[in-house]
């Protein structure tokens, strides 16, 4: 009897330490998987074998009360995690979806290995693993700004398993090396751990929300910010540095013409998001990131695809504009 009542304190205890959304608006100290952060949804981990590493996956599963025999799966981006899909999810629980939300190897409370090779072949592979261990053989990939980059790759590569792909403002529209010379990793890194809280946010109010900041971003910026001051930050900061490499290295410019599925582009024209733009030339700078051509042209290359244009929203619509983001949305997948 003793045992047992010391064990539900010590489980109460850890659940009580767990920061919700609501702590999220203060900056705190976070290790490198985000163990005293609570997601929205229950989080499972999968282990992957992976370059002769066991390493953890998380995701998040979330059933309907009434299933309408549909799966999404939603891939995050490079600044955050599954965790910002909370919104997004709860309304496609409602209308009757399954809604997988990963965190990628290296991202949110997945695995920070110190030394990886990042493709997103791999990051494909991982995540049709988390698929096939749930018994999922068909589902429609949703994908924003990197997650976009990884979902042209699972569509090109997994198309019999596809049902439909969205692209919600994905980076990766145009080849950054062509405006943006190379910076090794060694530089990336030390470039990420120049990061804090200020420049984070500095960078999201650019890009992200035309200067106009709101108190519920605070919790999906302090979830990357969090890491700053932490004692973890070296290898979260190593982690970033690798995937934005894999980011440059590897465009998925070639394979827009490859997607065989029913594909919606849901593009803010606001957005400027481009990768290495403060090393290109001054003079192509301002050519970067041009998402009102950028989506145009995407659109001509994906066959059977649809452009929904969301005018003055910048890089994360599902965040910024939610009510013009999910609409188009169910349209294309109901």
């Amino acid at each position: 009897m003793k045992s047992s009542k010391i064990i539900y304190l010590i489980l109460l205890l850890f659940f009580n330490s767990m920061l919700t959304a609501q702590d999220l608006s203060v900056l705190r100290p976070l290790d490198a998987e985000l163990t005293q952060v609570k997601y929205p949804f229950p989080v499972h981990f999968k282990m992957v074998k992976n370059q002769g590493q066991e390493l953890k996956m998380a995701y998040m599963d979330v059933k309907p009360e009434k299933p309408n025999g549909k799966t999404i799966v939603l891939l995050h981006g490079k600044n955050f995690n599954g965790y910002y899909f909370e919104q997004t999810a709860r309304t496609l629980q409602k209308e009757g979806f399954r809604v997988i939300m990963p965190d990628q190897i290296g991202f949110g409370k997945s695995s920070k290995p110190r030394q990886y090779q990042f493709s997103f072949q791999q990051l494909a592979e991982n995540t049709k693993s988390v698929l096939d261990g749930l018994n999922i053989d068909r589902f429609i990939i949703l994908g924003h700004s990197m997650g976009g980059m990884l979902a042209t790759k699972m569509a090109v590569m997994y198309p019999e398993n596809t049902e439909k792909l969205i692209l919600a403002n994905p980076i990766g529209l145009e080849d950054y090396r062509k405006f943006s010379p190379y910076q090794n990793i060694d530089k990336q890194y030390a470039a990420e751990l120049k990061n804090t809280h200020d420049s984070y946010k500095n960078y999201q109010l650019q890009y992200y929300y035309d200067g106009k900041w709101k108190p519920e971003y605070d919790r999906w910026l302090n979830l990357l910010a969090g890491w700053t001051i932490s004692k973890d930050f070296p290898v979260t900061a190593w982690n970033a540095a690798l995937t934005s490499d894999m980011i440059y290295t590897q465009p998925v410019v070639d394979d827009f013409e490859k997607i065989s599925v029913p594909t919606l582009l849901i593009i803010g024209t606001r957005d400027r998001t481009a990768i290495g733009k403060a090393y290109a030339p001054k003079s192509l700078q301002p050519k970067m990131g041009m998402y009102q051509n950028l989506g145009k042209e995407t659109q001509q290359k994906i066959k059977n695809s649809k452009l929904v244009e969301l005018e003055n929203i910048g890089h994360s619509p599902h965040i910024e504009a939610f009510d013009r983001f999910i609409v188009p949305l169910l349209q294309f997948i109901q």
